[in-house]
Order: structure tokens, then sequence, then C-alpha cells
């Protein structure tokens, strides 16, 4: 049986509530403090998966309803880009004439 605090919130990034908690009990103030201590939110699905559990684990820690919460700063990414394209050097996928897109 699986430890509460073992439980893997973000998967992407695999941060567990006990990590979202121990930065919490050190002092992380904010949901956007919370983020950039563990993480959580920042990988690949850009929190789209686990953005309520970690709000949900903050505001049951700090006592408050999610209304009452600001949100973290989102910032998706435009669209998507292979990483040869960020490797290349290219300024823009349209001058690369082998993106095909995803």
């Amino acid at each position: 049986m699986i430890d509460d605090e073992e439980l893997v919130i973000c998967r992407c990034e695999e941060v567990t509530k006990g990590e979202i908690l121990e930065v919490m009990e050190k002092g992380a103030e904010t949901l956007n403090e919370v983020k950039r201590l563990t993480r959580a939110g920042m990988g690949l699905c850009q929190g789209r998966v686990c953005r309520r559990l970690v709000m949900q684990i903050y505001c049951q820690n700090v006592g408050k309803k999610p209304e009452e919460i600001k949100p973290t700063k989102y910032r998706p990414p435009v669209r998507p880009l292979p990483i040869e394209t960020l490797a290349s050097g290219v300024k823009s996928i349209e001058l690369d004439p082998d993106y095909e897109g995803i």
C-alpha cells in the first residue's frame, strides 16, 4: 500500500504529494512558489493533468477555497515545436523547409 505522501501528483515531473507539502512547510506561500520549487505543472502537459490536484493540496493545507487562491501563471506553448527546430537555431519554423508539423 502506498503512503499518502508517496502519491505522485505530477506525473510529468514525478512530484509527490509529500514534496508539495514539504515545500509548503519550508515556507512556500503561493501556488507559484510551490510550482517553482517542485516543478509540478511544468512538465510536458504544462499542468493540464496535475493543476487541480496541486491546487487541492494547497487549499487543504492553507485552509482556503480554490476561488480564494490566485491561480498559477500558465504559459502554454503557442504551438508545439520539434526539438530539432530549437536545436538548429532556425528563427522561425516557417523558414525550415523540413518542418512537417506535429
